[in-house]
């Protein structure tokens, strides 16, 4: 049993799997908060390039 209990303690195949999802959750919030805060920037610019290709007729 003792055998059992250390190699569960010395096992950190599960301790890498949570870094590997905390890494992945934080750059996720970073995109989200980057998207939210230029979203209308973008959109503007979209805008004026469809309004332009309009204009023009293409």
């Amino acid at each position: 049993m003792k055998k059992l209990f250390a190699r569960f303690v010395e096992d950190e195949s599960g301790a890498t799997a949570i870094e590997y999802g905390l890494i992945a959750g934080l750059i996720a919030v970073v995109i989200i908060g980057t998207v939210a805060t230029l979203g209308d920037d973008i959109d503007d610019v979209f805008s004026t390039i469809s309004s332009a290709l309009a204009a023009e007729g293409l």
